[in-house]
């Protein structure tokens, strides 16, 4: 199997009716040298200030972002490259991760190379100690900047820093 972490940003609270402004991921293994960034072009008029300053770009440099289906193409193509048996999908908040990766994928290409399903990093970690009031923020070392790549490779970070600790993951 192999585990991806993902991170997106957005400018708004749902896919379709707002965008998903850029997305990183990393494969989850000792190195975190194979990653893949991409910057979509908005593909809707709606969007909200506060959201999108999250991402520290503006409505204009947005316009000019990629293609999103060409983004998600270029996604797929790598996730497929990177994880050619079993994958998994898993982010520090998988909830809004995933409803916009797996939105954007069915909408521009009418597949999801993840299925569907998705873990969540928190929960994974609460259950490891054994205490849904735990974070496992504290396992992450690259800094969480909102820039999807830096976010991701620190929750694969603290994913490796679970395995560490006992949790069970299986590696292709």
């Amino acid at each position: 199997m192999t585990y991806f972490m993902i991170d997106i940003e957005a400018d708004g609270p749902i896919p379709g009716d707002y965008s998903m402004v850029c997305l990183g991921a990393v494969v989850v293994e000792p190195q975190l040298s194979r990653t893949f960034y991409g910057r979509l072009r908005p593909i809707s008029q709606q969007w909200i200030p506060r959201a999108l300053a999250v991402s520290g770009f503006s409505r204009e440099q947005t316009l000019a972002f990629d293609d999103p289906r060409e983004v998600m193409r270029r996604f797929a193509e790598w996730i497929v490259e990177n994880g050619p048996k079993r994958r998994l999908f898993i982010s520090d908040n998988n909830g809004f991760d995933w409803q916009f990766i797996n939105w954007y994928f069915h909408h521009f290409l009418g597949d999801n190379p993840f299925g569907f399903s998705s873990q969540n990093l928190g929960s994974l970690y609460k259950g490891l100690v054994k205490d849904t009031f735990k974070t496992f923020k504290h396992l992450r070392r690259t800094k969480h900047t909102h820039h999807p790549v830096d976010d991701a490779k620190g929750n694969a970070e603290a994913l490796l820093a679970m395995r560490e600790a006992g949790l069970k993951i299986s590696w292709d």
